[in-house]
């Protein structure tokens, strides 16, 4: 079950949103001290557990959702029943502010999930009364689009091979983005989410991460993998 921590309205100050981690890389980093009490006074913290939904196509839009740790997949469901991933949020992304009054896609957490949320009414006063609050919102969606268009083009006319390295290095950079920059690429989501997200079969994507594996490209080990030849994966990433 989702857990929902509510502030304390008794306290004198506020501290929650001042101490994320991932403040600067969200829609929040626009804010100054006072805008950013009163968005922690209209938010709340919300906890999932790996697998839990967030929201589903088609359930009414009555919030928006900013993530502050944790990976959420995103997704729709073909007429067919075949599920096709369409992203994976990571923290500072903010899901659900598309104008339609019902979620386009699902979302559910892949590991442990935290994220702030606000209630659409709240949300949209709150930025009626910040205008230049728009401008980060639209940096935002500017950068929803990018993500949207580089899916576009891997699931184009590339090879598996390509796909998969592609994958690897696009997520190397968005993980390197908020800050984590180990040699070894995290990867929470499982083999069957990169095969839906590449448009690809799970034993395709296996078979491709064990050909690089055996060209020593890359090292599999527990929770990702291991480049050791980044330049070759990028090469193949921009074919």
């Amino acid at each position: 079950m989702i857990r929902t921590i509510s502030p304390n309205p008794n306290r004198a100050s506020f501290g929650r949103c001042s101490a994320c981690a991932v403040r600067s890389l969200s829609i929040c980093g626009a804010l100054d001290q006072s805008d950013l009490m009163e968005f922690e006074r209209i938010s709340r913290h919300v906890q999932l557990s790996p697998n839990e939904a967030l929201f589903t196509a088609g359930q009414i839009a009555r919030s928006v959702h900013n993530v502050t740790a944790g990976v959420v997949r995103l997704y729709k469901l073909l007429p067919d029943g075949r599920r096709q991933i369409i992203g994976f949020a990571l923290p500072g992304d903010f899901l659900g502010a598309a104008p339609s009054d019902r979620y386009s896609y699902s979302a559910d957490a892949i590991d442990s999930v935290s994220v702030c949320r606000l209630s659409r009414e709240s949300f949209t006063q709150f930025i009626e009364q910040r205008p230049h609050f728009l401008i980060r919102i639209n940096e935002i969606a500017s950068r929803e689009l990018m993500l949207a268009q580089e899916q576009m083009l891997l699931l184009g006319r590339r090879t598996a091979e390509e796909k998969v390295a592609s994958f690897l290095v696009g997520w190397r950079e968005r993980l390197a983005h908020i800050g984590d920059v180990r040699q070894t690429i995290a990867l929470p989501m499982s083999r069957q989410d990169i095969a839906d997200y590449l448009g690809l079969t799970i034993e395709t994507v296996s078979r491709t991460l064990t050909r690089f594996e055996r060209e020593k490209m890359l090292i599999i080990v527990a929770g990702g993998v291991r480049l050791l030849d980044p330049t070759r994966a990028a090469a193949m990433a921009a074919a």
